[in-house]
């Protein structure tokens, strides 16, 4: 059951949903830490005409949580809240490298197999945090360090059109950047403290 926070940004992107008939909107899942809320509301306020926001994420109340086979885990996780976006974002505050649900959630963005299409991905600072040093999820860490430029991690986007574009960049990764993928990295078993 989502809670009172999850169904209220739902409300947030349906509303900001309603303020666009663009029809190239892309589909994309919305990773972060439930401590930064209020900056995820803001966002999808500001932002979700731009692309059909997709919130909901993992919690300790889904039912296959507490499975032994990660595998259906993470098929559970790609059918129930990734299945038809094309771009995860994944909004980093001060702890989202912590959560171990934006860690499968980011795994299910990068798996690419018969039933599951990889989807782009993307990081962005949140407002709180910059100009701090903030520690990235690893997997998200990854894949942007280094050659290994599948995804991108971007500033707070300061205009529509800066956002727009990120989000076409993480699309267009899917194929052409695809080989960059580094989705080895052992999936995180409990959450951090942080």
């Amino acid at each position: 059951m989502a809670t009172y926070g999850e169904m209220r940004l739902t409300r947030i992107a349906e509303a900001a949903a309603r303020k666009s008939n663009d029809p190239t909107r892309r589909k994309c899942f919305i990773s972060y830490h439930h401590a930064d809320q209020a900056e995820v509301e803001e966002f999808v306020e500001s932002f979700g005409h731009l692309f059909i926001a997709r919130i909901i994420g993992v919690s300790d109340e889904d039912d296959f949580i507490d499975s032994k086979d990660t595998d259906y885990v993470m098929d559970c996780i790609r059918e129930r809240y990734l299945t038809d976006s094309t771009v995860t974002i994944v909004l980093v505050g001060k702890c989202t490298w912590a959560r171990r649900y934006v860690d499968w959630e980011i795994y299910s963005t990068l798996r690419n197999n018969k039933n599951d299409r990889r989807s782009g991905l993307m990081g962005i600072t949140l407002p709180s945090v910059a100009g701090t040093s903030v520690t990235l999820p690893p997997r998200l860490s990854d894949n942007v360090d280094g050659d290994k430029l599948y995804a991108r991690w971007w500033k707070y986007p300061s205009s529509d059109s800066a956002l727009r574009t990120c989000i076409e960049d993480a699309y267009a990764a899917r194929t052409a950047r695809a080989h960059l993928v580094d989705n080895s990295r052992v999936r995180k078993i409990n959450s951090s403290p942080c």
